[in-house]
């Protein structure tokens, strides 16, 4: 019972089924876990107490329901009633929601019980961890690397098993990205899709909650979950119903996703991973998206003015403390924010990056009159070294090239292991499609994952 944290969802539910093991016991060897690794990794902001008097409640009752039982990691930047949400920033150190993120309400509706709630870049600034008030979190497969970011902690979390799955939160890739660099599977759901109501907001126009799993079909039962319309999110949609398509699936392969600017192991593992689709099923082809380049800094320009705009509410009078204990990144974005929203220079910056974002989204919406998908890298590089970029910001805000655009044009997009460096570092695999096309999304990933077995490795630690 001792490994019974491996599990992937459906595993652990079919266990508790069939009585091979209670929801305590489940319970138990994640929090056992927890206090063996958790001193190597720093995956967590803090560590529910209560979840095995939670699990042996459930046990007593015999709840039935899609999740009973099954522990759940949150990235810190989502609402907890009654659990310090801290936004891994020393400003918001001591701060306990009144209420729950409806993403976290509906997974607690669905019998899931909270394990902890997990570190990443001060208020998701970052795509590293290495931005968190609360030290960085650490790569489970090289302890000397980082996990990626922002939702570091939550990968780091599931691929080291001290969570069965978690809630991240993707505003440029920091789902994608961080399932990447720690082999998981991580969804960027449409824009809308899920709603945003009780997540502490980076980019109201950009901000994307979405699971964080060992599998996809794990991805796709917590996605049905938490996605659907939300009185209290006007931007959240009730998501249309599509009958999943017949006859081949075309696949596009952006040029400008391979280009020298990325890795040579990362192209590779993505173009060996695509070789593994069958022919009769499968067409694949090159496409293009001209615009990709720009996206960097079209989203280096939207975000951290949306950024300046949210983090008014940070003046430490009504919660938090004083803005002097906001970490470095957090200032750093306000004053881009600030600046390029101001008098003079508006129209020379944030108006011109809106329509270049316009842009991005037709090369994107042109792509998918061609091809059903879109198949590529998720970051140009392997896991880097902590504190290799830190000094950098430019260098760390390239890292985002290959996600920002599915984040721009409000598109859903998943990170799938499809491989590893020569370093034993793992390499993730990016699949994009149109808007609201999940369903096909998590077809294609399932069936890359029956034909390998990428997502069932696990860390040595």
């Amino acid at each position: 019972m001792d490994s019974l944290y491996q599990l992937s969802i459906l595993e652990a539910k079919e266990g508790i089924k069939k009585g091979s093991f209670s929801r305590e016991e489940l319970v138990k060897s994640v929090l056992s876990r927890i206090e063996e690794v958790e001193p190597k990794l720093n995956s967590f902001v803090s560590v529910n107490k209560e979840a095995v008097k939670d699990a042996r409640k459930k046990d007593q009752e015999k709840e039935d329901k899609a999740l009973s039982g099954i522990p759940v990691a949150i990235k810190e930047v989502l609402s907890t009633i009654d659990i310090k949400t801290t936004a891994s920033s020393r400003v918001l150190e001591n701060y306990y929601p009144a209420y729950d993120a409806t993403v976290v309400a509906k997974l607690k509706e669905n019998g899931a019980i909270l394990i902890g709630k997990t570190n990443c870049d001060a208020f998701a600034f970052g795509a590293s961890t290495e931005n968190s008030g609360f030290g960085v979190s650490k790569n489970p497969y090289d302890l000397e690397r980082v996990p990626g970011g922002s939702s570091g902690g939550s990968a780091s979390a599931v691929a080291a098993g001290e969570t069965i799955f978690a809630l991240g939160t993707d505003t440029g890739g920091s789902i994608r990205q961080p399932a990447s660099f720690c082999s998981i599977t991580g969804l960027k759901p449409t824009y809308g899709a899920c709603s945003r109501y009780g997540l502490l907001a980076m980019a109201s126009s950009l901000d994307c909650p979405g699971p964080m799993t060992k599998t996809a079909e794990d991805a796709e039962t917590v996605f049905n979950l938490i996605k659907g319309k939300d009185p209290k999110d006007a931007t959240s949609v009730d998501f249309p119903e599509k009958k999943l398509q017949t006859g081949k699936i075309r696949i596009g392969l952006p040029k400008e996703y391979f280009s020298d600017g990325i890795d040579k192991e990362v192209k590779e593992a993505v173009l060996k991973a695509v070789k593994s689709f069958p022919e009769k099923d499968f067409e694949f082809t090159y496409v293009s998206l001209p615009n990709t380049g720009y996206a960097i800094e079209v989203y280096y320009i939207i975000t951290p003015s949306e950024i300046s705009s949210n983090m008014a509410r940070y003046d430490g009078i009504r919660f938090g403390k004083e803005r002097k204990y906001f970490e470095d990144e957090v200032k750093r974005r306000i004053m881009l924010g600030t600046y390029t929203l101001s008098a003079g220079y508006i129209d020379q910056f944030y108006l011109k990056a809106s329509k270049v974002r316009r842009l991005i989204t037709n090369d994107l919406e042109n792509a998918f009159k061609k091809v059903d998908l879109i198949i590529g890298p998720v970051s140009p590089t392997p896991p880097f070294k902590i504190g290799e970029k830190t000094d950098d910001p430019l260098k760390m805000y390239l890292g985002d090239i290959l996600t920002a655009s599915a984040n721009l044009a409000g598109i859903p997009g998943i990170s799938v292991p499809c491989g590893f460096a020569d370093k034993g570092l793992p390499i993730g695999m990016q699949i994009m499609g149109p808007r609201f096309s999940e369903e096909l999304i998590f077809f294609v990933s399932k069936t890359f994952q029956t034909l390998t077995n990428w997502h069932k490795a696990r860390p040595k630690i």
